[in-house]
């Protein structure tokens, strides 16, 4: 009998084959690549993938296999067939293997293979033994990269036939892989088969499930060997580990725009496309990104359940919560490779970026002026509708509007800070002296009088400033740029100041 799980047998090889799933060991050795199994027979099945032999054929769609079981197993994609059903609960799979792994990670708390390495216990064990291995046996041939699975490799193949054989029957969507067609059909159907078994938590998407479990047990079992950095999930960790080797694999065929992240290609892409396939139930809005529907969703409800424990502030989303809570702990984890910049956000650390690149992607429709900000692109652009300004705000649609004046915005939090230029209020205070200001962002500025901090540079002469305007009117120097023009003649400066010295030449003033 085996200590660890109970496992009983009458034969004593087999129980010393048994432990292996335990300690992890792997006797035999393929003399052709660095793989390894617990088994002669697994061995065997690999050693046929070197000779290359795959006499089962599917009629199907060509697929060939060394074994005529897995040819079964492949027919049941295109038959649909689950022979395999939980007694617990409605799911089904099309092999032994699936429905073994279903059963002891949704229905048993049961983790029966402990790491020899750290004693850490899963119901995956070769994936977890990666972690400590960097074992990635199988390999594709025209990129080099490399995987736990042969599963993961198939998948991944497929990025480069483009071959999408799964074909929704609702809608003309296709995917490389059958798990990610089951997600999109939950789309149509609203199914949500994954339940958290400590909450009611439910989702269409197993690994959405895997993350939200981290919740409760704060598991982080993935670890950079750079930093303290770990995660809860290995492509976490694949994201954080780019920011150490600087590698952007994923390219936007579209612009060129690269990113270390597929997701946020994903999202990027977007940006082309204008799809926004999120979508609220109670009006007209929809989204690119998930986040953006959850926030707007909190303007119907008005729900903010995620809340600071240092202060009164509350979020509808945990990602603003976890940007706020760094105001209080002073953390800046985005750090730029060029300067040694470091801020507590990644949009902040990408306005930083364009100060080295010179990048300028927000661009006038009305002249050649561009910005490597978008809120100097808007204060631009008032620069051309200042004079219809009264005008422009009874024709916009901007719900929130000051009884004092004629300001309107589409931001309450806009509004609210506007109104402080009325009341004179000050809410945020400088702890070294007695200055206060009416925005959070002013105090900002101000501590760098205290601290001497200048984390803005020119990526020309290596000019530092404490603010970023300043560096922007810097820039001009280097690029000749004079965005304020006389509306009398045709000087331009590179300063509003300068072009309202000039102005008095003309009115006399």
């Amino acid at each position: 009998m085996c200590g660890e799980c109970g496992y009983q047998t009458v034969r004593k090889d087999h129980i010393l084959r048994h432990m292996r799933t335990h300690t992890g060991e792997r006797p035999y050795k393929c003399d052709q690549c660095d793989y390894s199994a617990g088994r002669k027979s697994t061995l065997d099945r690999h050693l046929a993938n070197h000779a290359g032999v795959k006499p089962y054929a599917c009629g199907e769609c060509g697929y060939r296999t060394a074994k005529k079981a897995h040819l079964s197993q492949h027919m049941r994609s295109h038959t649909g067939e689950k022979p395999y059903r939980c007694d617990h609960c409605d799911y089904s799979a099309t092999n032994k293997r699936t429905l073994c792994m279903h059963i002891q990670s949704k229905h048993t708390d049961e983790k029966p293979f402990m790491c020899g390495e750290c004693g850490y216990r899963t119901n995956q064990k070769y994936l977890h033994l990666a972690n400590h291995t960097d074992k990635k046996p199988y390999m594709c041939g025209a990129c080099g990269y490399r995987t736990v699975t042969k599963y993961k490799l198939s998948q991944h193949t497929r990025t480069h036939t483009g071959n999408k054989q799964y074909k929704c029957d609702q809608c003309d969507y296709s995917a490389k892989a059958k798990f990610t067609l089951d997600q999109h059909r939950a789309k149509h159907t609203g199914e949500k088969p994954y339940m958290c078994g400590k909450c009611e938590y439910r989702t269409s998407h197993r690994g959405h499930l895997i993350s939200h479990m981290n919740t409760h047990t704060g598991e982080k079992p993935y670890k950079c060997d750079r930093c303290d950095y770990s995660a809860a999930r290995k492509s976490q960790l694949d994201i954080h580990l780019a920011k150490h080797t600087g590698e952007k694999r994923y390219m936007c065929e579209i612009c060129g725009h690269r990113t270390a992240d597929k997701i946020c290609l994903t999202l990027h892409i977007r940006t082309h496309t204008g799809e926004k396939p999120h979508k609220c139930d109670q009006c007209d809005y929809s989204a690119a990104q998930k986040c953006s529907l959850r926030k707007h969703i909190a303007k119907h409800t008005g729900q903010k359940p995620f809340k600071c424990d240092q202060c009164g502030y509350s979020a509808a989303v945990k990602s603003t919560l976890v940007k706020h809570l760094r105001t209080h702990t002073g953390e800046k984890p985005y750090m730029c490779g060029e300067c040694g910049y470091r801020a507590a956000q990644m949009s902040s650390l990408s306005k930083h970026m364009t100060t080295h690149t010179g990048d300028k992607p927000y661009k006038c429709d009305q002249c050649s002026f561009s910005s490597t900000l978008k809120c100097h692109l808007s204060q631009h652009i008032a620069n051309h509708t200042r004079d219809t300004g009264w005008q422009q705000n009874e024709q916009d649609n901007k719900p929130f509007a000051c009884k004092e004046c004629p300001y309107s915005t589409y931001l309450k939090s806009d509004l609210s800070r506007h109104m402080r230029t009325h009341t004179g209020e000050k809410p945020y205070k400088c702890d070294q002296c007695a200055y206060s200001a009416a925005v959070k962002s002013s105090l900002v500025k101000h501590l760098r009088t205290h601290t001497g901090e200048k984390p803005y540079m020119c990526g020309e002469c290596g000019y530092r400033t404490a603010q970023m305007s300043c560096l922007s009117k810097h820039m001009r120097t280097h690029t000749g740029d004079k965005p304020y023009r006389c509306d009398q003649c045709s000087y331009s400066a590179t300063r509003k100041s300068y072009l309202d010295k000039h102005k008095v030449k003309h009115t006399g003033q």
